[in-house]
């Protein structure tokens, strides 16, 4: 059995690319589906967003669902790692 990869680096990579934590931790259809609900929440927001909101108030949809795609790798991977028995 693979060692899961620590949380952290699993945060880090889902702070870079939505939805690529959840799919280093094995959890492919899981993070694909942030990433397109991501883009989907994003692209939606901008369509119905006033012209003169911020870039992230235009955005704010797939920021959203971003940060809750963060917390969810991290503690995906914690919850692996406490399976493996490690710390």
């Amino acid at each position: 059995m693979p060692v899961p990869p620590d949380p952290r680096q699993v945060l880090l990579v889902a702070a870079l690319l939505p939805g690529m934590g959840h799919v280093w931790t094995g959890r492919m259809r899981r993070g694909l589906g942030f990433a397109l609900f991501a883009l989907l929440g994003g692209w939606l927001t901008a369509r119905f967003a006033a012209p003169e909101a911020s870039l992230i108030g235009r955005h704010a949809g797939g920021f959203f669902v971003w940060a809750l795609s963060l917390t969810d790798a991290y503690r995906c991977a914690r919850l692996d790692r406490i399976r493996a028995g490690l710390r």
